[in-house]
């Protein structure tokens, strides 16, 4: 099966966030188009629907949504997705990948357009663990002081 980079990115704070998609979480990008809005659970997101809005393959090439079909196509470009003029009027044949997502795509970007009940937080920070405090009695503490007073002092070169 294939494996894909998705970058998900939160309208609401800005914020994007990476994971690897791989086998059942890539199966639901297959055959989509750039646009469709797919069901976050297959991402591991309950609640959660994303919008594909992008991608590129493994040379970097990117897609563009308004190519239907599947595969690489040399167009013919002026200022548009995939292509910056350095002057007026400029036009130049680039690569560009169709809309339709392949096993040809390395990574996805996506947006969340609803969200569920859990926050994102929950889902890509770590939980901090609280380990328990134990109490050290006040032998403990006179034994390590002792130790350090002991250590003798590398000669300095």
């Amino acid at each position: 099966m294939v494996d894909f980079k998705v970058v998900l990115s939160d309208p609401q704070t800005g914020r994007s966030y990476k994971i690897d998609a791989t086998s059942g979480g890539a199966g639901a990008f297959m055959g989509r188009m750039i646009g469709d809005v797919i069901d976050g659970a297959a991402l591991g997101f309950d609640g959660y629907s994303i919008e594909i809005t992008g991608g590129s393959d493994h040379t970097g090439i990117p897609a563009r949504r308004d190519l239907p079909g599947r595969g690489r196509r040399r167009i013919l470009l002026s200022k548009s997705a995939g292509f910056k003029p350095t002057h007026d009027g400029e036009r130049r044949r680039k690569s560009l990948r169709s809309s339709e997502i392949t096993a040809d795509f390395v990574q996805i970007n996506a947006k969340f357009v609803k969200y569920g009940e859990k926050s994102l937080k929950e889902y890509f920070e770590p939980a901090a663990e609280e380990v328990p405090a134990t109490p050290v009695s006040e032998e403990e503490t006179q034994e390590a002081q002792d130790t350090v007073e002991e250590t003798p002092e590398a000669p300095a070169k």
